[in-house]
């Protein structure tokens, strides 16, 4: 493991896209995104993404210069068609037209069909926060998931972010609805590691400790996959894991009216990802600033409930991120050394200089 100086990274990961095509801004924003996974401690979606973002971009699935498009439109809602943008900066516009909306009339929800990975969900949900609005972000993916009792992948990894604004950091819960995320396998991968039992079956439903092919599995669609929040069987409540991820499914596919998980990333060049982004305002429930300090005190209560034993804390979603947050920007990025050698191979085929600075870890 490596460490990478937080300002160099972003410095590095800026020029890489400035070189596939996107402008200052989008490069910038993409940046961003990006960069805040790997500073909230989440490696599985931060720089070691960018093999993937890379594919995708030099088979267009992913293209620079799209145009995405408003289908349907309401003063509480819109539908967007992606026309294959890169997830992250579609989902930016979504969720601040969303965030407009609420603005304006006290809710908004924004959907979008034909997009691509947009990176971690409470990067969106907390655009809403930040405004003081309660933010929420969704997306569907490629099909991954095995739903309780069955034996193929039928839904993505499917996460669900919920922000609200408090002090002195906001609430924002962030989650697949799989026990892991697909990049949580890649990272094992990666690092020459087994994935531990209860976290994915092969193709005749067993527990499989073998990333690669479980990985393998879900790209050549042959079965089995990653199972549902609980684990397999209803005893953990695994079929509870499988209700969120449906969830969000609905809101992610259906009513953006593009195509289920089991249906995307089965096109030539096309993802077909579909999210799902929601702002709404305190002023529809009171005094926005009291229900702003009400939500502080019922995290703080929580916060400083009794313990399970000394020296153990309670945190409040958030706060571990924030927290990892000060630490990165401090220590530098932890990369795996594999990370490292395939940013060198797209800097290499890009023409542009690997510029990393290290740190000492």
């Amino acid at each position: 493991m490596v460490y990478a100086a937080f300002e160099s990274t972003v410095y590095l990961i800026r020029n890489i896209f400035l070189a596939y095509g996107f402008c200052e801004r989008d490069s910038l924003r993409i940046t961003d995104a990006l960069l805040t996974a790997d500073l909230a401690g989440i490696e599985s979606h931060g720089i070691q993404r960018m093999i993937r973002y890379d594919e995708a971009i030099l088979t267009k699935m992913v293209i620079p210069n799209a145009e995405p498009e408003i289908i349907h439109e309401t003063s509480l809602s819109a539908v967007i068609d992606a026309h294959q943008a890169m997830g992250q900066l579609i989902s930016i516009e979504a969720m601040n037209l969303a965030i407009n909306k609420a603005e304006k009339n006290g809710f908004g929800i924004v959907t979008v069909r034909n997009s691509n990975h947009f990176g971690i969900a409470g990067y969106y949900a907390r655009m809403a926060a930040e405004k003081g609005l309660i933010g929420s972000a969704m997306t569907n993916s490629e099909a991954i998931m095995v739903p309780t009792n069955g034996s193929r992948a039928m839904l993505g990894t499917n996460p669900i972010a919920m922000a609200f604004p408090a002090d002195p950091v906001p609430f924002c819960f962030d989650s697949a609805t799989t026990v892991v995320p697909r990049g949580k396998l890649e990272v094992y991968r990666k690092a020459g590691k087994e994935l531990p039992d209860g976290w994915a079956v092969d193709t005749d439903g067993n527990v499989c400790r073998d990333p690669s092919l479980i990985i393998d599995n879900i790209s050549g669609k042959k079965g089995g996959g990653i199972l549902p929040l609980g684990g397999a069987g209803e005893i953990c409540g695994g079929h509870k894991g499988y209700g969120f991820g449906m969830i969000c499914e609905l809101f992610s596919s259906l009513l953006s009216c593009g195509v289920p998980s089991y249906e995307s990333y089965t096109k030539d060049g096309i993802a077909d990802s579909g999210h799902a982004f929601i702002a709404m305002n305190y002023n529809l429930f009171g005094n926005p600033e009291k229900l702003r300090c009400e939500c502080s005190r019922i995290l703080e209560d929580i916060r400083n409930a009794p313990p399970i034993e000394e020296g153990k804390r309670i945190y409040i979603h958030g706060e571990k991120e924030a927290e990892s947050a000060e630490r990165v920007r401090r220590q530098g990025i932890p990369a795996n050394e594999k990370t490292i050698d395939e940013l060198k191979d797209i800097c290499r085929r890009l023409h542009i200089p690997f510029s990393l600075e290290w740190k000492e870890g």
